[in-house]
């Protein structure tokens, strides 16, 4: 998917959501527990109930590892189910990968590939080798890490760094010098909603590029905020709500009150898109 045919997406529906399918068999309805696969049939109905609310679903790889071979294929039979029925969806492999050059090559082709995700995020810490493999992808987009909403982001990503002139913070490093890699038109950057007031010095240095904004709702971000620092003239923002929507309910009428949950958002930003004159 293009990045226009993305924004097209948000500009017909009406919305930037990005709902996280992160399936954690303990939290779902117990009656789908007796199912061949538990995980892709909760996945299967939050999908069919949310589709035309949102324009991008993001599993988080790693509630599908901790399955093992059985989790995998329900990521597999998730991405390909969303693929063919709802192929206007922007997908997103939250899998965090960062490595060597070979080894980034052979993640990129397992998810933009083989299982034809969109895109997939990226920890840039191993610098440019570590991320081009993944940029090389034509019509993919890589989603480097570049201020999270933990905690621990103070750890390291607001730290000065003392070696740029007069001092900047590390996370304005690296994405400054992300934009001087091969295909950097095919960044996108991960930015925390709990992190508000950053946003505009991010849109100094990326003022055209899509952020992806986690941690609106159970982590305490403020969609507003956000959007009143990180939008721009083509939105440039897909908000993503995990919890907030997929355990919305635990009783056979998950989907449903799924449903319920995203539309709230959706109509919130419909709002916001008005009152920008964005739709």
């Amino acid at each position: 998917m293009t990045t226009q045919q993305l924004i097209q997406q948000i500009r017909h529906k009406k919305s930037f959501l990005c709902i996280g399918l992160d399936v954690d068999l303990t939290k779902i309805p117990k009656h789908l527990l007796e199912l061949e696969d538990p995980i892709f049939e909760f996945n299967k109905a939050i999908i069919d109930a949310t589709h035309d609310l949102c324009v991008s679903y993001k599993p988080n790889t790693a509630f599908y590892e901790a399955y093992g071979l059985k989790g995998w294929q329900s990521l597999e039979k998730t991405i390909s189910y969303i693929n063919k029925k709802y192929p206007e969806i922007f997908t997103i492999a939250d899998a965090k990968r960062g490595d060597i050059g070979n080894t980034s090559t052979m993640y990129a082709k397992a998810f933009l590939e083989d299982l034809n995700f969109d895109s997939v995020t990226v920890a840039p810490y191993m610098g440019k080798d570590s991320v081009e493999p993944f940029l090389a992808f034509e019509n993919k987009h890589t989603i480097l890490l570049a201020l999270t909403s933990n905690e621990g982001a103070f750890d390291f990503q607001t730290k000065i760094n003392p070696e740029v002139s007069g001092g900047q913070e590390l996370y304005k490093t690296v994405v400054k010098t992300a934009k001087t890699w091969e295909n950097s038109q095919n960044l996108m950057y991960v930015v925390g909603a709990t992190k508000a007031e950053y946003f505009t010095e991010i849109r100094k240095i990326v003022p055209d590029s899509f952020l992806l904004v986690p941690g609106v709702g159970a982590q305490g971000g403020s969609l507003y905020d956000v959007c009143s620092y990180g939008m721009n003239d083509d939105i440039g923002l897909l908000i993503n709500s995990s919890r907030a929507i997929i355990y919305a309910s635990t009783g056979t009428n998950f989907a449903e009150k799924a449903r319920e949950e995203a539309l709230k958002l959706q109509q919130e930003m419909e709002m916001i898109l008005k009152q920008n004159n964005l739709v």
